[in-house]
């Protein structure tokens, strides 16, 4: 595609797009074209299908307020899961590419992806595709990359890209603040008001943080405070993704300055080492499946469930869902009102609508995908509810995003709902179980195949909230994982690798 000129550019014409997976390179699943839920650019903005929250829509309005002109161009979605197919990847870049080609000239361009996409023959998408935006639009427009925190942030990303924003929250409740941030730093910059320059520091850690906890809270209130110092315009930090595998993987600091990478630089590695600092205290630990659920049941009263996270079986950390370890645990305990959600089982939807809601069925439920599913149970059970197209509400800061979840049914055994989907999703809204008739609040006990993103929704009803290691597919110690392009000079292998290095 060749470059078009820019001497006819306007004042302000901004295109957006992007490509969204998060990428378990350890995981049997792979991504295929059919995985993405795509948004033409002639769709209309913010398509029901594509889970996004209202980020284009907002972008939009951003740039139209500022006196310019803004290009919808294609935007996809996949479920995390394993490495995108190369045609799959290639196709959907492309399809990308054109739209941007289509809306040149440009002087700004706004890309939501995610950081942790690896597809077959690229071990980063997000860099191969913000580099050749770069080559279609010049040096002189002005990129901005949307980002999970739970992402790479190589250099060579840093260098293609203008401005970098990452979401601050895990869970993610504040992707539409950080879309706002990002949009109004490429109007500035396309309008020669500011002049971003960005730097980072290698924290030399992997790990999960939740920052609904201290001390991540207060850190990341730290983050924001350090935006107001002068000449400072965004600050985020790059928790990374311990089930990613490259040079880049791991915990970064990223600092936004008005034209001064010096002081960028400088802010990044002090609040790189102090968060450092915090390595023993900010990671997620998690409690051993059998110890936990003896805990949980030991505090379960009636006056609020205790949920106990089914962290090994995410599916948002690209693990199949369809693991049984935690179900067969509660039925030969014989576990009275609990309710759990979501496992992923298409053929078990498909029973359960054949015969309908009331109807007692004999099936084989889960444990389909190999050993770290567990194996499957073969039950009898009671169809207590039906949902065609059943669609999760996670809790936003600024509205909430529609996460569909397909067909699904919740099937009664013994003392235990099980709300089973067609679509692989975590469980991340009350309406997974309010869907059914299930008042979430008045049972005993909630289990929730998900990391952390549940805790938005569940935390507020919840007496407490378990942390749960079964023997899934997401192992939450780095050291386990037989990772091939890591550096483990980063703790938790070493604790301090500055000292190491003297």
């Amino acid at each position: 595609m060749a470059e078009k000129s820019a001497s006819s550019q306007p004042a302000l014409r901004v295109f957006g797009g992007g490509i969204v997976t998060e990428t378990n390179v350890f995981s049997p699943l792979p991504t295929g074209l059919r995985d993405f839920v795509v948004a033409r650019s002639s769709d209309p903005l913010e398509a029901s299908a594509v889970p996004i929250g209202t980020v284009f829509a907002r972008w939009a309005d951003a740039v139209t307020a500022a006196g310019g002109s803004y290009e919808q161009g294609l935007y996809a979605f996949a479920t995390p899961a394993g490495r995108t197919t190369r045609a799959a990847y290639e196709t959907l870049r492309d399809s990308l590419l054109e739209d941007l080609h289509a809306a040149l000239p440009v002087n700004g361009v706004l890309l939501n992806l995610h950081g942790q996409m690896v597809a077959d023959g690229y071990l980063d998408c997000e860099t191969d595709l913000v580099a050749r935006a770069r080559r279609l639009v010049g040096n002189d427009a002005k990129i901005g990359v949307l980002l999970d925190p739970h992402s790479d942030l190589p250099d060579e990303l840093v260098e293609a890209a203008d401005v970098i924003v990452i979401y601050k929250e895990y869970p993610h409740v504040d992707v539409d603040l950080r879309g706002d941030e990002l949009a109004s730093l490429i109007i500035g910059a396309a309008s020669d008001q500011i002049a971003p320059t960005m730097a980072t520091f290698d924290c030399r850690m992997i790990g999960l943080y939740p920052t609904p906890r201290e001390p991540m809270r207060s850190f990341v209130d730290r983050l924001q405070s350090a935006e107001q110092q002068a000449g400072m315009l965004s600050v985020s930090l790059m928790h990374g993704f311990p089930w990613g595998d490259s040079p880049a993987t791991g915990t970064r600091m990223l600092v936004v300055s008005d034209g001064n990478r010096e002081s960028a630089a400088t802010l990044a590695a002090e609040l790189g080492r102090e968060f450092f600092s915090l390595r023993h205290d900010v990671c997620l630990q998690a409690t051993e499946m059998t110890v936990a659920l003896d805990h949980a049941l030991s505090v379960a009263t009636s006056s609020g469930p205790v949920v106990l996270a089914d962290i090994s079986d995410n599916a948002g950390g690209g693990a199949a869902s369809d693991s049984t370890f935690i179900l067969q645990e509660l039925l030969e305990r014989k576990v009275e009102d609990a309710a759990l959600a979501m496992l992923w089982d298409p053929i078990a939807v498909q029973q359960a609508f054949a015969v309908g809601v009331g109807s007692q069925l004999t099936l084989r439920l889960g444990g389909k995908m190999g050993p770290t599913s567990g194996r499957p149970l073969d039950l009898t059970v009671r169809v207590r509810g039906l949902v065609e197209d059943l669609v999760m509400h996670m809790p936003q800061t600024n509205g909430s995003s529609g996460i569909p979840c397909g067909d699904c049914a919740c099937l009664s055994c013994g003392g235990v709902d099980i709300v089973v989907s067609s679509m692989r999703q975590q469980a991340v809204g009350l309406d997974v179980f309010t869907a059914f008739g299930i008042d979430p609040s008045q049972r005993q006990l909630l289990i929730v195949k998900s990391m952390n993103h549940f805790y938005a929704a569940f935390a507020p009803i919840a007496t407490e909230v378990v942390y749960m290691s079964s023997p899934g597919a997401l192992n939450l110690d780095p050291r386990a994982i037989s990772y091939q392009h890591v550096d483990t000079l980063k703790f938790p292998w070493v604790d301090d690798p500055w000292d190491s290095e003297a």
